[in-house]
């Protein structure tokens, strides 16, 4: 009842004023479970594929989001119910990771769609990067659900990391073809497969994006960003302290 609300209020709102492009919807299945692994540009990537499909699709949130106090705070928490979306706690890395493929397990065995991003977070640049093996290919193999690669388009755009107000551009989705890794079923636990489906998935998406590929995992690409901007400011600010000690004396 929650969701159909949120639904067709945000999605309603979403598509009357981003009028998202959509190509490929007759790829998602009208029931059963399906994994739809796709690049992730922005926060708001997680409200516009559900606001394009007709079933409802679960993606996994911090459980931060759930548990603020106050009531911003419950507000928020029924905002991200309402839209699907489950809590993990983050708190530890391979707790939060077991903790997710569990949670994807669930959704799919209850016959749902569970959305994920392969490449666990937002790309730094709007580049496609490396896949983590761990949560897609663990959950596709345990449960046998087809994979559906998705590509969201130009949603960095709309609302780039740090701001709060977004621009009204039209995005795009593009939905392609399922993907069946059956033939591997009980095999989660090599990770030779693991890393094998994952980078297939990838490269599907990549054609469907049209995104350059960086062979790199996003959280190692947003570090050497992170401290190349350190260095240049420590830079500056060592370029303005030896510009001052060359002034002559008033």
């Amino acid at each position: 009842m929650i969701y159909g609300a949120m639904k067709f209020s945000i999605g309603g709102s979403l598509k009357l004023a981003f009028r998202p492009w959509v190509e490929g919807l007759e790829n998602v299945p009208a029931e059963g479970p399906a994994i739809l692994a796709s690049n992730h540009l922005s926060f708001s990537d997680s409200f516009f594929l559900p606001a394009v499909l007709d079933r409802k699709v679960t993606f996994i949130a911090k459980a931060e989001y759930f548990t603020s106090p106050g009531v911003k705070g419950r507000m928020t928490a029924a905002f991200f119910k309402g839209v699907g979306q489950l809590p993990v706690d983050r708190s530890g890395a391979r707790g939060a990771g077991e903790a997710a493929i569990k949670a994807g397990i669930d959704v799919l065995e209850s016959g749902g769609l569970f959305g994920i991003y392969p490449e666990g977070t937002r790309s730094p640049d709007g580049r496609l990067y490396r896949g983590k093996p761990g949560g897609l290919a663990r959950v596709a193999l345990a449960t046998g659900a087809p994979v559906i690669p998705v590509a969201m388009i130009d949603t960095e755009k709309i609302q780039p990391p740090g701001k709060v107000i977004p621009k009204l551009m039209r995005p795009g989705i593009r939905i392609g073809k399922a993907l069946d890794f059956s033939r591997y079923h009980g095999m989660e636990g090599d990770r030779f497969i693991l890393r094998s489906v994952t980078d297939e998935v990838m490269y599907e998406i990549m054609k469907l994006s049209g995104q350059e590929y960086v062979d790199i995992y996003a959280t190692a690409a947003k570090r050497r960003i992170a401290d190349a901007e350190k260095a240049e400011k420590a830079a500056r600010a060592e370029a303005e302290k030896a510009k001052k000690s060359q002034r002559p004396a008033a």
